[in-house]
């Protein structure tokens, strides 16, 4: 290949812009010691020759390829899926490339080969999205070579020399919306339970029992239902037959859909004659009929608390946990009116 066609290099940046092969490098890497008149000069030759790193001699250099690994859940439910969105995000600011793997049978067997397939690419660390009891332990137990982030609540799941944890405090985010309905007046609060093979719906049950205790309150069973609308329908219609609770707390904003539906359909006033908070915050909850209270995760500052910790646990931190608080969003659906 001639001269004339190869890409061009970081010395042919250097050259236009009038500055040396090292400061080039230093506006490529952030470095704060770089005057602002010089970083437009280097990022306008930049621009003009189409320059792009090689990422390949680079990690030749580092020993790093900066490539994370992502293992996420085959999944379209909210909270999975605005995580990785979240995290993908928040990778990309910090300079990292993301590589996905889905999983569809979250046991061991299918951790440990999305485990090595990231490290036969040579990955600088792996984030598993593990939303349930059987994934969390399941990564827990396997020795990589490289630090591997849990993004979950996981409180009973022990982080190790290469394990460590990020997560919303879901217990918390369960005692938010039951203190909420009980500072409303009420003198007893349903929930309306994820599936308990999850880590964010036991936490969330386990917050809305602590509130209920701390006020002195007899505690009823929970009901226990899938994360769809359907299912909070269903149970909804069900409890328009048998009797109506004054409020509910439902483990996530599709749950508090459903439910809305059913009592729509009979009649029932989601606010006056029920009151009813969802969890997560899903894109459209403000615009339900009525809009719906709710508890907040914040994904983008979760993928970006996933980021510090593999920073920091890569310059040799030791046993990261790290939990985000959730926050109440309330509107129209809790509220007598």
């Amino acid at each position: 290949m001639n001269a004339a066609a190869r890409p061009p290099a970081m010395s042919d940046v250097a050259q236009r812009a009038g500055v040396s092969h090292q400061t080039v490098s230093r506006v490529l890497n952030g470095h704060p010691s770089v005057r602002p008149e010089t970083r437009d000069r280097v990022m306008e030759a930049i621009a003009t020759l189409g320059y792009r790193r090689n990422s390949a001699a680079r990690a030749l250099v580092t020993r790093r390829s900066d490539t994370l690994g992502v293992v996420t859940p085959a999944t379209a439910l909210h909270g999975p899926t605005s995580t990785l969105v979240g995290f993908e995000e928040a990778a990309r600011e910090a300079g990292w490339y993301v590589s996905v793997a889905t999983v569809r049978t979250f046991d061991g067997e299918s951790m440990r080969t999305a485990v090595e397939h990231f490290l036969d690419q040579g990955v600088d660390g792996i984030v598993v999205i593990a939303p349930t009891v059987e994934v969390a332990h399941a990564v827990a137990g396997i020795d990589s070579p490289v630090p591997v982030v849990m993004i979950s609540s996981a409180p009973d799941v022990p982080t190790s020399a290469h394990v460590h944890l990020v997560g919303v405090d879901q217990r918390m985010g369960g005692r938010l919306a039951t203190r909420h309905l009980l500072d409303q007046g009420h003198e007893a609060v349903l929930h309306v339970a994820g599936p308990q093979d999850w880590f964010d719906a036991q936490d969330r049950l386990a917050g809305w029992r602590d509130e209920c205790e701390a006020a002195g309150l007899v505690v009823q069973e929970p009901l226990i239902a899938g994360w769809q609308a359907d299912d909070g329908y269903a149970l909804g219609q069900m409890l328009v037959a048998e009797g109506l609770p004054s409020a509910i707390f439902a483990a996530n904003d599709q749950l508090a859909l459903g439910l809305a539906h059913a009592f729509w359909e009979s009649g029932v006033r989601v606010g006056p004659d029920v009151a009813l908070v969802g969890f997560d915050d899903e894109a459209g909850a403000a615009h339900y009929a009525p809009p719906l209270t709710t508890v907040r995760q914040d994904f983008g500052q979760l993928g970006s608390l996933a980021i510090s910790v593999l920073k920091a646990v890569l310059d040799g931190a030791t046993g990261q946990h790290r939990l985000l608080p959730p926050e109440l969003v309330v509107r129209a659906s809790s509220l007598r009116g």
